[in-house]
């Protein structure tokens, strides 16, 4: 039953849902191992990073959500719409605020997620909690070029599992070679 104090609000104006990113990224091969997920994700996520735009004063990284089911739920990349945009802040902006499915995902980041941030008011560690995903797998920790990040320390401390394939940090390091130079 309609409120008639409230007019109805026409169809075209609500925001027409945009496909995610994550639409096209494969799963995992069928029976792999934790580990070997974990791997076929982060090569996602560096693949991503290699869509940031370069910048000298910020990290290109990439980030996929992916949900209990093993597939993924969204995708994003550092700057991608945005010159501010964080990797992580831009995968969780494709879900609905309270997605449910987040409480049982996953979020892989090439980076330490951050724990500073002058851009934005909320850093990508805050999103993660405020998300309440509850297992972030990360490849490289933040190196002391820009801020001191501890983002990896305080989702442990909030009770989320975080696992680092440090294997992979060359992969991430070297969508970075720009910055790392000298």
């Amino acid at each position: 039953m309609s409120d008639p104090a409230r007019p109805p609000v026409p169809p075209s104006s609500f925001p027409t849902p945009q496909p995610s990113p994550s639409a096209g990224l494969p799963d995992p091969p069928a029976g792999a191992t934790p580990g070997e997920v974990h791997d076929h994700w982060m090569h996602r996520a560096v693949a991503l990073a290699r869509n940031c735009p370069p910048s000298t004063t910020a990290f290109s990284v990439g980030a996929v959500i992916v949900g209990e089911d093993g597939r993924a739920l969204a995708a994003g990349w550092s700057r991608e719409t945005a010159p501010h945009d964080h990797a992580e802040e831009a995968a969780l902006a494709k879900l609905p605020p309270g997605d449910e499915r987040l409480t049982r995902a996953t979020m892989y980041s090439t980076l330490e997620p951050c724990s500073a941030r002058a851009s934005r008011p909320l850093t990508c560690t805050q999103l993660i909690l405020a998300a309440r995903i509850p297992r972030v797998v990360l490849a490289w920790r933040e190196p002391l070029l820009f801020v001191d990040c501890d983002g990896a320390e305080r989702l442990r401390g909030a009770g989320v599992e975080v696992i680092e394939t440090p294997h992979l940090a060359p992969l991430a390091r070297a969508v970075n070679a720009h910055l790392l130079k000298g």
